[in-house]
This record gives structure tokens, C-alpha cells and sequence, in this order.
């Protein structure tokens, strides 16, 4: 196994444990789907609770960080430089219709750069997580973007409904999160998406940076409203051509 810091290890623990929970709820999830009342007030529930498993485990460890998440809000403690960021459940709707397609995210801000974070999907048991100057790695396997060059071999991924259609092959998973894995392992070769938030992706963009793939600018700052485009190099600036409105 890579040499992983202190810090990435108490996020790995803390998404283990809170994967539990959700394993089991979506385990329940079937039988609420043909229910009158519907799995709604469900699922608000299972993400509450992992996100509260989630920072009970990081606040154990590292009491004074401060803390951005889905539910909570911004926590500001002693420590404002390190911020853990964080998502419990990142594609609810998913995981709401019984599909297996969504994945807890967790970062870690240190300044204004993310320098560490991880995407765990529970229900495959797959862990992708990244740590500044360290490499990506996808359950202890060094991973990298796609190295295709040509968009007609390419499979992208959005979330977004387009107006104008780019002319690419892409497809719509509904959660951006494992968008960004997939495109740091080489499944997805691009992704692109706005009106974001910065627990979808925090995670997401160490992991594609140390795969050897690139992002527009993004403001650490804002909250909300981001807009994302992710690829390889090799084929960013064609890609950026095709996305001219986007």
C-alpha cells in the first residue's frame, strides 16, 4: 500500500464507517419504493446521519478544523485554514430509486487548495482518493486519465441538460462526484458540468489533478454555482472548442 498522512487516513475511516449506514439503509430502500409515502423523508434521514457519523470521526481527530457540508453548512473552528469539505450522500437521487450509483466525498481545504481527498462508493467498495504531489489511486491502484486523443473515441459525462448539443458522446449518471473519479481512473475521459457545489467536487479535483488531468479555474471560495471542465491534456483544448457556449 502507498504511505497515505495521517489526515487522509481519519477520512478513510470516518467514510467506512459512515458507508455502514447507508449500505444498510439502501439495503431498506426497496421496499419504501412501493410505499404511498415514498422513500423522500428516508433518505434525508440516511444522509443526515452519515454526515453526522462523518464529522464526529474527523472533530474526534482534529477537533479545531473548521467544516463546509451538504447539510451542515460552514462551521468556522478554531482553525480556519484547514477546512474538511464534505458530502454524505452525492447523487441522493439515485440512491432515493434504489440505483447503485452514488459515493460519499470528503476533502480536505488547507489554505485555499485542496491537498487531500477521497470518493468512497460503498455499495461497489470502491475508494478513489488523491493527496497533493502523491498520485491518484483507486483502492491502493495508482490510477490516470483517459490517453485518447480523438473526442470521436471519447465518453463523456454531464449532469447538466444541454441546449445545444456539443457533438460529443456523453452520458448523465447524477452524481458529479464519481463523474470526477471516473474521469481520474480513465473510464470517463471528460467532464463538464456548472451550477455545482463545492462539496460535489472538492474531492474530485485532487483526484483528477494527481491522475495527470486538467481543470479550468475554479474559486475555492464560493460555495456554489461552479462550473467545472475536466479532462485529459491531450485533449482539454479540443474539448474547450466543442464546449464554447457551455
Amino acid at each position: 500500500m502507498n504511505s497515505i498522512s495521517a489526515n487522509l487516513n481519519i477520512m478513510i475511516k470516518a467514510s467506512e464507517k459512515a458507508s455502514k449506514i447507508l449500505i444498510r439503509d439502501f439495503g431498506e430502500i426497496e421496499k419504501l419504493q412501493v410505499s404511498k409515502k415514498g422513500p423522500n423523508d428516508f433518505v434525508t434521514n440516511a444522509d443526515f446521519k452519515a454526515e453526522k457519523i462523518i464529522i464526529e470521526e474527523l472533530n474526534k481527530a482534529k477537533p479545531n478544523y473548521s467544516i463546509i457540508s451538504e447539510e451542515n453548512g460552514v462551521v468556522n473552528n478554531r482553525d480556519k485554514n484547514n477546512t474538511w469539505i464534505i458530502d454524505p450522500i452525492d447523487g441522493t437521487i439515485n440512491f432515493l430509486h434504489g440505483i447503485p450509483h452514488f459515493a460519499i466525498s470528503i476533502a480536505l481545504k488547507s489554505e485555499d487548495e485542496i491537498i487531500s481527498g477521497l470518493i468512497f462508493d460503498p455499495i461497489k467498495n470502491e475508494m478513489f482518493y488523491a493527496e497533493k504531489n502523491n498520485g491518484a489511486f483507486l483502492n491502493n491502484q495508482r490510477i490516470r486519465v483517459s490517453k485518447k486523443n480523438k473526442l470521436s473515441d471519447c465518453l463523456f459525462v454531464t449532469n447538466n441538460k444541454l441546449n445545444n448539443d456539443p457533438g460529443l458522446t456523453y452520458r448523465k449518471s447524477g452524481c458529479a462526484a464519481l463523474d470526477m473519479a471516473y474521469v481520474a481512473s480513465g473510464r470517463y475521459d471528460g467532464f463538464f458540468q456548472h451550477n455545482l457545489c463545492l462539496w460535489d467536487i472538492a474531492a474530485g479535483i485532487i483526484l483528477v489533478r494527481e491522475a495527470g488531468g486538467i481543470l479550468n479555474e475554479i474559486s475555492l471560495s464560493t460555495n456554489e454555482n461552479i462550473k467545472i471542465i475536466a479532462s485529459s491534456i491531450d485533449i482539454n483544448t479540443k474539448l474547450l472548442e466543442k464546449l464554447d457556449n457551455f
